[in-house]
C-alpha cells in the first residue's frame, strides 16, 4: 500500500495499498490505519491509492479517507499464463500513478508494501516526491525490493532485516500498531466474555482466517486447560463447535472487532499465528505469548523467521507446527505461564514501544 501525505492546506497523502496476498487479510493495512490520527494531528491531509478491487478499498473508505484505484499486476519469479498480461497492468498503473500524484501534490509517500505500490513509487520517484517504505517480514519481498531505490528511508520490525536493507536507509521502527489497541480494560473484557478474575485467561488467537491446526490443538486438549486456565477462542468464519457452546469457562467467538482491546487486556497469556504485524502488537501490549508460525510447507517461510526472531529476544516462546501435538501445546502453555514474567520483562526493555511516533517524525523530517 502507499501512503501519499500533504499538510494542509496542500494536497493530501496517499497510502499504498498491499495486495500481494490477493485480499487475504487485514494485516497489510492496519499499520496504515494507526498511523492516521497522528497524522492527521500533525496537519496532514490523506488519500489513499490502492488497487480498484483490494481488500483495502472497503477498510480505507470506511475509516473516512479519500480513496484513488490503479491497475496493478504482480510481478512474479516463476511461470505463470498471467505473466503475459500482468506487465501491461503495472504500466497501466504507472501512468494513472503519475496523474495522481500530479494531480494531488503530495509532500511524501508512505508504502506498506504489495505490487499496487511499485507504480506509485516508481511514480513518485519521477517526481522527485520523498518516498518512506515499510517492510514487514524479515526479508523484503519482491516488491519492496524494486521500491527500495527510490526510496528516502526503509522502516522495518526486525533487527535481522537490517543487513538485506542499505545502511544508509534502513531504520527499525517496528510497526504501527491502533492506539485504541492499548487502551482495553481488563474488567471488561471479563465481563464481555463472561469469565471470573480468579483465575487466568488464554486468549488463542488464529489470524481473521482462523487456523484449522491451532483451533483442533486447543480443543483437543481442553478439557486439560480448564483445570487451570480460562479461555477465550477467536477461531475465524465458519469455525465455531456448537459442541463446546456453554461449556464453563470456554468462550468461542468467529470475529472480534471493537472489543478485541478489551479480551486482550484480560488476557495473561496469547497462544498466535506469526505474522509480523501480530506479534508487534502482541509486543506493543506486553502478552507473555506462544508463537505457532504457518508451516514453510504452506508459505514461503516468513513466520517461522518472524517466530524466531521474537524468540531470540526473549519475547515469545516457539512451537513449530510440525512439532504441534496435544502434549507439546499443554506443556509449552504451562512453561509459558511459570516463566512469563520473564517475557514481559524482555518486552518492556524493547526499544520498538512507539512506532506510530517513530515513522510520523520519519515522515515529518521528509517534509521539513
Amino acid at each position: 500500500m502507499t501512503p501519499l501525505f500533504t499538510k494542509s492546506p496542500k494536497v493530501p497523502f496517499a497510502f499504498r495499498v498491499d495486495i500481494l496476498t490477493g485480499g487475504g487479510t487485514a494485516g497489510h493495512v492496519t499499520p496504515n490505519l494507526a498511523l492516521l490520527p497522528s497524522l492527521k494531528e500533525a496537519g496532514y491531509e490523506i488519500r489513499y491509492i490502492g488497487s480498484y478491487q483490494g481488500m483495502e478499498r472497503k477498510l480505507i473508505e470506511t475509516a473516512g479517507i479519500p480513496y484513488d484505484g490503479i491497475s496493478s499486476g504482480k510481478l512474479r519469479r516463476y511461470f505463470d499464463i498471467k505473466n503475459f498480461s500482468d506487465p501491461f497492468r503495472v504500466v497501466k498503473g504507472y501512468a494513472e500513478a503519475r496523474r495522481l500524484l500530479k494531480r494531488h501534490k503530495p509532500d511524501v509517500i508512505f508504502s506498506k508494501g504489495g505490487f499496487v505500490a511499485v507504480p506509485v513509487v516508481l511514480a513518485a520517484k519521477h517526481y522527485k516526491i520523498p518516498v518512506i517504505i515499510h517492510e514487514s517480514d524479515m526479508t523484503p519481498g519482491l516488491a519492496n525490493k524494486i521500491c527500495i531505490p527510490s526510496a528516502l528511508k526503509v522502516c522495518c520490525n526486525f533487527p535481522e532485516t537490517l543487513k538485506y536493507l542499505p545502511s544508509d536507509k534502513a531504520v527499525l521502527t517496528g510497526s504501527p500498531i491502533r492506539a485504541e489497541l492499548l487502551q482495553g480494560d481488563r474488567l471488561s473484557g471479563l465481563s464481555y466474555a463472561h469469565l471470573s478474575a480468579g483465575r487466568p485467561v488464554l486468549l488463542v488467537i488464529g489470524g481473521s482466517l482462523g487456523s484449522v491446526a491451532v483451533n483442533t490443538a486447543v480443543r483437543n486438549i481442553l478439557p486439560r486447560l480448564l483445570s487451570s486456565y480460562q479461555v477465550i477462542h477467536i477461531c475465524g468464519k465458519g469455525n465455531l463447535d456448537e459442541s463446546l457452546i456453554g461449556t464453563a469457562g470456554y468462550v468461542q467467538y468467529e470475529y472480534v472487532d471493537a472489543p478485541l482491546k478489551h479480551l486482550f487486556a484480560a488476557a495473561d497469556l496469547v497462544i498466535s499465528r506469526a505474522g509480523a504485524n501480530s506479534i508487534c502488537e502482541l509486543l506493543a501490549l506486553r502478552k507473555p505469548n506462544l508463537l505457532i508460525p504457518l508451516s514453510a510447507a504452506a508459505s514461503r517461510g516468513d513466520q517461522i523467521l518472524n517466530a524466531n526472531s521474537f524468540a531470540k529476544q526473549g519475547f515469545s516462546k516457539v512451537l513449530e507446527e510440525e512439532a504441534l501435538s496435544d502434549d507439546s501445546l499443554f506443556d509449552a502453555i504451562n512453561d509459558l505461564y511459570l516463566n512469563r514474567n520473564s517475557y514481559i520483562q524482555a518486552m518492556e526493555q524493547s526499544s520498538l514501544n512507539n512506532a506510530v511516533k517513530t515513522v510520523v517524525s520519519l515522515i515529518e523530517s521528509c517534509v521539513k
